[in-house]
């Protein structure tokens, strides 16, 4: 079980923290330059699941999950070639 709800200013104490945590299964807060979002291990079926919980998203509708690149991508999901091609043509981007 995590600990209590913390507010952290940046830092590298911070950034452990959400390291251990996400580690752990458990989803943290991270404030952007534009929103806030919840970061969670996407590998982890009960790490999603808390993200869903969380936001009370129902099921059927998709995470977006962030990757630095198409290798890590591909690690977690299925790529057609059609996909592949799409990706190595337009990534990175918008």
């Amino acid at each position: 079980m995590p600990e209590a709800t913390r507010i952290l200013t940046f830092s590298d104490e911070a950034i452990d923290a959400a390291a251990r945590l996400i580690g752990e299964g458990f989803p943290v807060a991270i404030a952007t330059e534009t929103v806030y979002g919840l970061a969670a291990d996407a590998t982890n079926a009960e790490a999603v699941a808390r993200i869903y919980e969380a936001k009370g998203r129902p099921s059927f509708n998709p995470l977006i999950v962030h990757v630095p690149d198409l290798t890590a991508a591909e690690r977690i999901g299925e790529f057609s070639n059609e996909a592949r091609a799409l990706a190595d043509q337009y990534w990175p981007g918008p």
